[in-house]
């Protein structure tokens, strides 16, 4: 191993008085060190979203009004009523950002579970592949710790509970996909999706730069000793 690579190993793993070779780390070293890379990762995309602003000037995240609002947007504007919709689509944005904390516990535990074959996944996989292992442990358990602070935050605005009627009653009649019929299980979703999205954002990066994240130095590692 070369001194680039020694040094970054040392910093990833936490080592600093003495050389590392890959022969001298065990399964348990590795997965440790990943998991700090994890950790950042998912830390660093909690931190971006979940603070004021955090979606809603943030155009890769931002959520929108449902499809189903759109035309009702455009006949508000025409009214100069814009002010409606706009004071929706900034709570349903408050509401994503509020909710977003909640998931750095899940997260976390989602790291330490886990395992040598999760790591070899992880590294073998694609550019996203962490970020689907987060989706796939936490999603279901996130979006129920969501939709408690979404509802609480969207019923400050009374629209929420008369549109989910029309959007009930518009859906029976086949004019609205089922997924919109509720806005605050589709805001519930599109804060999953956004925090995922800059997982996913944080992974790359991490793949891109090893010099500052030793992530590539960790699949170099987890090759020569898991294959």
């Amino acid at each position: 191993m070369n001194k680039f690579f020694s040094a970054l190993l040392l910093l990833t793993l936490g080592f600093n008085s003495y050389a590392i070779s890959v022969n001298d780390l065990t399964n348990k070293d590795i997965v440790a060190g990943l998991k700090t890379a994890l950790n950042k990762g998912a830390s660093n995309a909690i931190s971006t979203l979940g603070k004021t602003d955090g979606f809603f000037t943030n155009d890769r995240v931002k959520i929108p009004l449902p499809d189903s609002l759109q035309k009702v947007d455009r006949t508000l504007r025409n009214l100069g009523m814009g002010k409606y919709a706009d004071e929706l689509v900034l709570t349903m944005n408050r509401a994503a950002e509020e909710a977003v904390p909640e998931a750095k516990t899940l997260l976390i535990a989602a790291v330490k579970d886990m395992t040598v074959q999760d790591a070899k996944g992880i590294l073998t996989g694609g550019d996203t592949s962490a970020t689907d292992y987060f989706r796939s442990k936490t999603s279901q358990k996130l979006g129920v710790k969501f939709l408690p602070i979404v509802k609480n935050a969207t019923a400050k605005v009374g629209v929420a509970q008369k549109y989910n009627q029309l959007a009930g009653s518009a859906a029976r009649f086949g004019l609205i996909d089922e997924s919109q019929t509720n806005l605050e299980n589709y805001i519930t979703q599109k804060a999953l999706d956004g925090l995922f999205l800059m997982i996913a954002d944080e992974e790359k990066e991490i793949r891109a730069h090893p010099v500052e994240q030793g992530s590539k130095l960790l699949s170099k590692v987890f090759g020569s000793i898991l294959q």
